[in-house]
Order: structure tokens, then sequence, then C-alpha cells
């Protein structure tokens, strides 16, 4: 569960991008201003602006000094509600956080939050049980297009694409 200035999101689908081996992973060419914070330390956010209005929001996974990262493209609100409905909209309880900008958008994250820190005074990561993970192929990206680094809870309605090619994982 992610928790960010007292909105809580269950995780429901993520997707996984390996730093500069990945060629669909912002950090494939290097390091550059906009993608540092992924060669920095685990446990930070890394969030961008998307088409110039989305803010998406990754955390930073590898060691200092090596980029990588895992997309949150969706979630179910558990705790703060109202400050999302303010933020979204009158859009079906599920569809609050299902979407890597829906997400954004309702943990009111910009590009300059990119860095904040995972367990600090902001925001916080707990892990909770997964449910049955589902796998399938990244979507939204033009490259590397057959990795299946998307991971997504079965049955959950915030999971922001249905009907792809998936496949259970073993645990």
């Amino acid at each position: 569960m992610l928790t960010v200035d007292g909105v809580a999101i269950r995780l429901t689908e993520v997707e996984a991008y390996e730093g500069e081996a990945d060629p669909a992973s912002h950090a494939w060419r290097g390091r550059t201003p906009r993608n540092a914070v992924m060669f920095g330390k685990a446990g930070r956010l890394y969030v961008y602006l998307s088409y110039g209005i989305h803010s998406c929001v990754n955390v930073v996974c590898d060691v200092e000094g090596t980029a990588s990262a895992v997309l949150l493209r969706a979630g179910e609100v558990v705790a703060g509600e109202e400050a999302v409905r303010m933020r979204r909209g009158h859009v079906p309880y599920a569809r609050l956080a299902s979407g890597p900008g829906n997400l954004g958008s309702a943990l009111a994250l910009t590009a300059a939050d990119s860095g904040l820190v995972l367990g600090g005074v902001r925001a916080s990561l707990v892990a909770g049980p997964p449910g049955e993970i589902v796998t399938g192929p990244r979507v939204g990206i033009s490259r590397a297009v057959d990795t299946s680094w998307r991971f997504w809870l079965a049955g959950e309605p915030s999971v922001s694409l249905k009907g792809r090619p998936a496949r259970v994982s073993p645990g």
C-alpha cells in the first residue's frame, strides 16, 4: 500500500523497467536530468510527466548507480477518498486510481515530487498480501513490448487494462 499525504492506495497493477538494459526504460540512453532519480537510492519516487499532462509514479528499486524502477499502474483507494474525489471528480470508485496518470492524479503527485523518499514524512510503502498475481506484456510502450513485466492482481476491478495476454504467476 502506497500512502502519500494521507491518501492510501492498495496497489493492484505495476510494470517493471530495467534501466539502461531496457529499451523501454527512460534510463535506456543513460542518465539525464529528467531520469537522474532512477540512478539514485532505492525507495524513492521517480515521477515524470507523460504527454505533458499525466504524472506517472515509479518506485526506484535497484542499488544506487543502477537505474531500475517499477511503474505504479493502478490501485484501489483505501483512505483519503474524499481528497481523491476532489482531484478526480465523479468517476466510478474502481477507476479513481486506475491507470498510471489517474494514480498520479489521485495522489496529487507531480514531477516536482520526483525524488520523494518513501518512509519519510510524506510517503510510505508497505507490503501486503498479494493475492493471485497475473503477468503479461507491458503496455503503452513501443520498444520491448513482449517483455512480460506487467503484474496485476487477478479479478481486481481497478486494474487498468483487461483482456490482455496473461499468465498466472506460480507465487
